[in-house]
C-alpha cells in the first residue's frame, strides 16, 4: 500500500510536468480525503485529461481516455464478478486511475478491484475520509483549462515570433533558434533519411544528441507505431517530431529532443514550428538554397574557420551523413562552378562528401570534402573527380585546388585552409597558366608564397612602388597585358593568342608598359621584380 505523501512533488523549479494522477491526489483538497494507493502504484505519473464522476457499472464506454473515474461502488458491491469487469472496462478505455470512496458500499478496499487493478497496471485509489466529489472535478476542471488556455497561448506567441522572422528575411537557423528558446531542449530538422540538416540549442546538449544520433534514431522512428506528427514510442520521453512537407509530399521532421514539459504543448510547439519552416522553405528562404546546402556550408564554414574545434564538429559531420569512421578526407576547392553542379557530379561518380560554398557574393568558391575509404587511391579519384568535372561542366576559369588527403578528422581544417589557399593563389591566372587538372601546394610556388605575405605593410609598399606607374583606372589594359606576359613566362605569341591582338600590336603595349614602369622586362631581375609586385598587388585586391 502507498499513501500519496511518501512521494514528493517535482522541484518547483523544474518545467512545469502534465497534470497527473500523482500531482492529483497531492493537491489539498484530496489530502482531506485521506487517499491511499491500493495498486498500480507505478503508474502515478500518467497524465490526467479529464475527471468524471460515475457511477454506472458500464462506464467504461462513456470515456474517451485519460480520465480519473470518481465512484463510490454503490452499483458494483456484493458481485466480485461485475467488479472486475467494472476495472478491465476502466484499462480497455485507456483510464487514468480510479478513486473509490469509502462507506456504506464498500467498508475497506475490496480484494477483487485491488487484485484486478493491480494485474491491469491502473492506478486504484481509495479515501478513507467522506469526500464530495464536486470540490475535485472543480479544482481539477479549473486547472486543466487553464493549462489549456496558457498552451493555446504559447502556441500563439511562437506563431507569432515565427512569423515575424520570416517576414524580416531571417534565415533557418534564426527560426531554430527561435523554437529552441521557447521548447528548452534541442531542436533538429531532419530529412527522410534521417540526415541531419540543422540544429539548434544549448551547444552541449545538441552534440549530446548527435553523438549518437544514427541509433537514436533508427530506435525512435525505424518501426515504432505512432499518430502522424509524433516520436511514436519515444514521444513519452520529450522525443516529439512534426513532419515537415507540402502538397501532398513529405520531405523532412523537425524533432523536440527531450522536452520536459507537457506533451501537449510539446505537439503545439511542434506543430507550430514545422508550419513555420514549411513557409520558410516555399517562400525560397536563404537565396533560394537548399537546407542540404545550407547545412554544408554552415559544417564547412565552421571546419574552414577554426573557431569550433574539430572534434565538436565530428558528430554533426556524422549526423549529416558524412561516414566518418575509418576514412580519409580530400579537401578541394573549386573556382567557378556551382556547388549543385558538383553535387551532382559526386553522386554520378558514386563518392560521397558534402559540398558549399564558401567565399562572398562574387568569388565563386566552393569547398568539395571528400570521404573515401582508407583503402582508395585519394590521388587517382581526385584526378578523376577534376577530368570528369572539365567534361561535364566546361567552364574557361574552373580550378579545383587539392590538398593532401587526411586520415585524421582533427587535420581536415588545416586541410580545407590549405586548398583554398591553392585556389585563391591561382585565381584569375588560370587561362594564363599551364596548370594541371588538380593544382597543388607544390604548384603555385612564388604565387602561394606572395599571397601569405600579402598583409604585410612591407609587401603592400613594394607592390605600389614597382607598378606606380600603371595602377590608374586607365591602364587596366596594360596591367592585364603585363599580367599575362609575365605568367607565361614572356611568351609573346601566347600573350598575343589570349589577348587577341597582333604581335605588332603586343610590341607596341610592351614597350608602353616598360616606358611607364622603367624597367626593361628584357632583364630578368627587373621582370622578376615586377611580376613579385604584380603578384602582391593581385592578392591584395582578392
Amino acid at each position: 500500500m502507498t499513501t500519496v505523501s511518501d512521494r514528493p512533488p517535482a522541484p518547483p523549479d523544474s518545467p512545469e510536468p502534465p497534470l497527473s494522477v500523482r500531482q492529483v491526489l497531492a493537491l489539498e483538497r484530496v489530502l482531506a480525503g485521506e487517499p491511499e494507493v491500493v495498486a498500480g502504484a507505478g503508474q502515478l505519473d500518467r497524465p490526467v485529461r479529464w475527471v468524471h464522476v460515475a457511477e454506472a457499472a458500464d462506464v467504461g464506454v462513456m470515456l474517451n481516455g485519460g480520465e480519473m473515474v470518481l465512484t463510490t461502488g454503490v452499483l458494483l458491491a456484493g458481485d466480485e464478478e461485475k467488479q472486475a469487469e467494472y476495472i478491465r472496462s476502466l484499462h480497455r478505455a485507456e483510464a487514468a486511475a480510479v478513486v473509490l470512496g469509502l462507506g456504506r458500499a464498500f467498508p475497506r478496499p475490496p480484494d477483487v478491484m485491488r487484485r484486478a487493478a493491480e494485474r491491469c497496471g491502473l492506478p486504484l485509489v481509495v479515501l478513507h475520509r467522506p469526500f464530495p466529489f464536486a470540490e475535485l472535478t472543480e479544482e481539477v476542471q479549473s486547472r486543466l483549462v487553464r493549462r489549456k488556455f496558457a498552451a493555446v497561448s504559447l502556441s500563439e506567441s511562437v506563431r507569432t515570433a515565427l512569423t515575424a522572422l520570416i517576414t524580416a528575411g531571417a534565415p533557418l537557423q534564426a527560426l531554430l533558434d527561435e523554437i529552441a528558446q521557447h521548447s528548452a531542449c534541442p531542436v533538429v530538422v531532419t530529412n527522410l533519411a534521417h540526415r541531419v540538416l540543422a540544429t539548434a540549442g544549448e551547444r552541449s546538449a545538441v552534440d549530446d544528441v548527435l553523438r549518437d544520433w544514427e541509433r537514436i534514431a533508427r530506435q525512435a522512428w525505424g518501426n515504432h507505431p505512432g499518430r502522424p506528427g509524433t516520436g511514436g514510442g519515444s514521444e513519452g520521453d520529450g522525443w516529439i517530431r512534426a513532419e515537415l512537407g507540402g502538397r501532398g509530399e513529405r520531405w523532412g521532421r523537425i524533432v523536440l529532443c527531450g522536452h520536459r514539459g507537457d506533451i501537449t504543448t510539446g505537439r503545439l510547439l511542434a506543430d507550430r514550428a514545422a508550419e513555420a519552416l514549411v513557409l520558410h522553405r516555399m517562400l525560397g528562404g536563404a537565396a533560394g538554397r537548399t537546407w542540404e546546402e545550407q547545412s554544408a556550408q554552415g559544417l564547412l564554414t565552421d571546419l574552414l574557420s577554426g573557431v569550433v574545434p574539430a572534434r565538436q564538429l565530428l558528430a554533426r559531420a556524422r549526423a549529416a551523413g558524412l561516414p566518418v569512421n575509418r576514412r580519409m578526407f580530400v579537401p578541394l576547392v573549386v573556382r567557378d562552378v556551382e556547388p549543385a553542379e558538383l553535387d551532382r557530379l559526386l553522386r554520378l561518380l558514386g563518392l560521397r562528401g558534402l559540398v558549399a560554398g564558401i567565399g562572398g557574393e562574387g568569388d565563386g568558391s566552393t569547398a568539395v570534402l571528400l570521404s573515401l575509404a582508407r583503402d582508395q587511391d585519394a590521388d587517382a579519384l581526385t584526378e578523376h573527380f577534376a577530368a570528369r568535372l572539365r567534361t561535364e561542366t566546361p567552364r574557361a576559369g574552373a580550378v579545383v585546388a587539392a590538398a593532401d588527403a587526411r586520415t585524421a578528422w582533427d587535420d581536415v581544417p588545416t586541410g580545407l585552409r590549405e586548398a583554398r589557399h591553392v585556389a585563391d593563389a591561382v585565381a584569375d591566372s588560370a587561362p594564363a597558366l599551364d596548370l594541371p587538372a588538380v593544382v597543388r601546394l607544390r604548384d603555385v610556388h612564388l604565387r602561394g608564397l606572395v599571397r601569405l605575405l600579402r598583409d604585410d605593410p612591407h609587401v603592400q609598399s613594394f607592390a605600389e612602388r614597382e607598378l606606380n606607374g600603371l595602377l590608374c583606372r586607365a591602364d587596366r589594359d596594360l596591367l592585364a597585358v603585363l599580367r599575362t606576359y609575365l605568367a607565361t613566362g614572356r611568351n609573346k605569341s601566347r600573350t598575343a593568342q589570349l589577348h587577341h591582338v597582333s604581335r605588332p600590336a603586343l610590341y607596341r603595349r610592351l614597350e608602353a608598359i616598360q616606358a611607364r614602369l622603367g624597367v626593361d622586362l628584357d632583364d630578368f631581375e627587373q621582370a622578376a621584380s615586377v611580376h613579385i609586385a604584380l603578384l602582391a598587388h593581385d592578392a591584395q585586391q582578392q
